[in-house]
């Protein structure tokens, strides 16, 4: 058997099928892997409808988050590499193919992460696509990588196991694969990305739901930095652009509030708003030249975006803190 296929689920028994049929109709044989579905305490039909598969393999356990049932399918595991997916992702026919190939390739590479696509035609959706392919864009400037994300995921099982697997002190499905990437990448171990790997997804679609994403994983990512502090000036997937917009958006909103009071602030307060739009540019053009409505929308929405990042990271930072001295 060369690989083991995770899917963590809760509450996922609308959802699961499709990517059961999915993962059943690879390119690899079905008898060369198999597949784990972890019901993390569902209330719903999840176990039912995986069950329904034939040759899946369902584990039950009381809800303790994503990160431990991730952790307890590669427990279950049976073969030398383990795959992780998620629930209300659908993996193309080639996915597993291309995840596997890294490593038949080059024995040292211990990890490997695929790529999200998405079909949806809503402006949010696509301006989160958007996102994602800028993080690829700089993520396929490195032979080696720091991040894995669970939609497509890919590790050697022992040394997944040696590592303790996901963080189960992250509850929820956020940032607890960003802290494993980035304790295995202290330890030099190599990671590779493969664009070839795709999976299909719902991204958000409506702004509310996408910003509170970016305010929660925001909140999460203190928690890894915390634990891999040498991660916060920069790593292999993070815009360094982004960074400067989640400073240079607060600044113009508390210059703009400090203008009602006191003229002088107008001076400030309008030079960071010229140098946020600068910082955005980049991002706008590459958008122009496969969605002239991403690329329109795209100022407001980084703007937004910078300011649901910046009450993450400080809200974060403080409970790190506070973490740290209890």
């Amino acid at each position: 058997m060369r690989a083991s296929v995770i899917v963590p689920a809760f509450n996922a028994g609308k959802l699961i099928a499709n990517c059961l049929r999915s993962l059943q109709d690879q390119t690899v044989p079905r008898s060369e892997y198999e597949v784990v579905v972890v019901d993390d305490g569902s209330s719903d039909s999840t176990a039912a409808a995986a069950e329904a598969f034939p040759g899946v393999k369902v584990v039950r356990q009381q809800n303790q988050g994503p990160a431990a049932a991730r952790n307890r399918g590669a427990g279950e595991a049976r073969a030398a590499i383990v795959l992780f997916t998620d629930s209300d992702c659908i993996p193309a026919r080639n996915w597993m193919e291309e995840m596997l190939r890294p490593f038949d390739e080059d024995p040292d590479v211990i990890g490997a992460k695929g790529r999200y696509l998405t079909r949806q035609p809503e402006l949010v959706a696509r301006f989160v696509q958007a996102e994602y392919e800028d993080k690829y864009r700089l993520l396929g400037r490195h032979r080696f990588i720091d991040f894995i994300d669970t939609y497509s995921a890919c590790f050697r099982t022992e040394v997944f196991l040696q590592f303790g697997g996901y963080d189960t002190s992250f509850p929820v499905a956020c940032a607890e694969d960003v802290e494993l990437s980035y304790r295995m990448a202290n330890q030099g171990l190599k990671m590779v990305y493969v664009p070839g790997a795709v999976v299909y997804h719902q991204h958000p679609s409506s702004w509310g739901a996408y910003f509170n994403k970016k305010y929660k994983f925001a909140y999460w990512r203190m928690l890894a930095v915390r634990k891999n502090p040498n991660k916060a000036i920069s790593d292999t997937h993070t815009p360094q652009l982004m960074k400067v917009q989640l400073l240079l958006a607060p600044a113009a909103v508390l210059g703009a509030a400090l203008s009602a009071v006191w003229p002088g602030a107008m001076l400030p307060t309008a030079l960071a708003l010229a140098l946020f739009l600068a910082a955005s540019l980049p991002f706008a053009v590459r958008a122009m030249r496969k969605d002239p409505a991403v690329a329109a929308a795209s100022p407001w929405a980084l703007f937004m975006r910078a300011l649901y990042q910046f009450a993450g990271v400080a809200r974060g930072s403080v409970d790190s803190f506070l973490l740290r001295k209890h």
